[in-house]
């Protein structure tokens, strides 16, 4: 009976549909096994009707004999349902289980049905591939909180040094008034430079916690709508630091899904970053390809350094330039993380001839 339903290809089928059907078949088969059972009995009959000792035992016989075909029936036929619709899917399911309690979540549920346990295992799929994903974030999120952490303890050593030498230094000789006026109002204006560097790096880590709370709220927008707004802020950004710039658009798509203001904010820190670095000229192109935004900024400066090419994402890092006040290190960091919350990513490299080159991708809403 199985290969007789696996060469009617009743995958399509629902369980509803399938026990229904089953049922009909097996009740026909039975209705063909009882008529044959009953002429078999007359047959018996017949043959032996000048034998009442016989006669006696051919109706019980037929009676049990219908009766252990229907059980058979009924046995066969659960069987079968089951084996035909339940087994398979259930044993994948059974085996996915195991494996997201042993947090293995590398892995594929598929089968071919489109009954109700096939988009119950299309469901289960669905459930392992957003833990799967959720996992990887967790997993990145703890990992750059983590470098994080290091980088800023890193960085607090310097000014907490100083200020715990001098607290010292005060502590000793104040007292004894072997400290100059002058001497000690430079120690003073030294320390309270320290401690706005203090403030400054609380500060931007407080900025970066928060950007993992953002939401994404993705909304239709027409490209050259977009592109417009986003030239508008690049003039503005050039225009304060004296550098030109012009943007370009490759795109067949006339409008997208991103999330407006999270696009702005990163691409406002990568606009910034490359006035920074630009000779006088920065290049802005927009395109939209497999599902994503592209924005990928162009300066005509010395471009990444090797060390640069690898740190540059990193929060902290300056490279070459060190200002306290206005630079802390922490827009490209932003951008890559801003970029990752909207399934993009954030790629560092160097131009083809020479400059340094830095593209935000953003997943578009479908």
């Amino acid at each position: 009976m199985a290969k007789i339903i696996g060469l009617l290809q009743l995958k399509r089928m629902t369980l509803l549909q399938s026990f229904v059907f089953l049922c009909c078949l097996t009740l026909l088969i039975v209705l063909v096994v009882i008529i044959l059972e009953f002429e078999w009995a007359e047959n018996i009959r017949l043959r032996f009707a000048d034998h009442s000792s016989v006669i006696d035992w051919v109706l019980p016989s037929l009676v049990a004999a219908v009766l252990l075909t229907v059980a058979v029936a009924i046995v066969l036929m659960a069987s079968v349902f089951y084996k035909w619709k339940l087994k398979q899917p259930l044993e994948i399911l059974m085996k996915a289980s195991e494996k997201i309690s042993a947090n293995d979540l590398g892995f594929q549920i598929y089968y071919d049905s489109k009954d109700e346990m096939g988009e119950l295992c299309n469901v289960f799929e669905k459930m392992r591939g957003q833990l799967e994903k959720n996992y990887k974030a967790l997993w990145r999120s703890v990992e750059e909180r983590k470098k994080l952490n290091a980088i800023f303890a890193h960085d607090l050593r310097t000014p907490l040094s100083v200020l715990k030498g001098y607290s010292e230094f005060l502590i000793t000789y104040l007292p004894q008034n072997n400290v100059s006026e002058g001497k000690l109002l430079d120690m003073i204006q030294t320390m309270k430079v320290h401690i706005v560097r203090l403030e400054s790096y609380t500060e931007a880590m407080n900025s970066i916690q928060k950007l993992e709370d953002i939401p994404i709220q993705s909304q239709t927008i027409e490209i050259e709508r977009l592109t417009s707004m986003l030239n508008d802020s690049a003039r503005q950004i050039f225009g304060q630091r004296g550098k030109t710039f012009s943007s370009s658009v490759a795109t067949d798509a006339k409008q997208i899904a991103v999330d407006i203001h999270l696009v702005l904010h990163v691409f406002e820190n990568l606009t910034a970053n490359g006035a920074r670095y630009a000779s006088s000229h920065v290049s802005i192109h927009y395109s939209v390809s497999k599902g994503f935004f592209f924005i990928t900024v162009t300066d005509d400066g010395a471009g990444f350094s090797d060390e640069a090419l690898q740190k540059a994402v990193f929060p902290f890092y300056r490279g070459e330039v060190w200002d306290v006040n206005e630079h802390h290190g922490l827009g490209l960091y932003i951008c890559k993380v801003l970029c990752e919350k909207h399934e993009g990513s954030l790629n560092v490299e160097n131009g083809p001839n020479g400059g340094g080159n830095v593209t935000a991708s953003f997943l578009v809403d479908k």
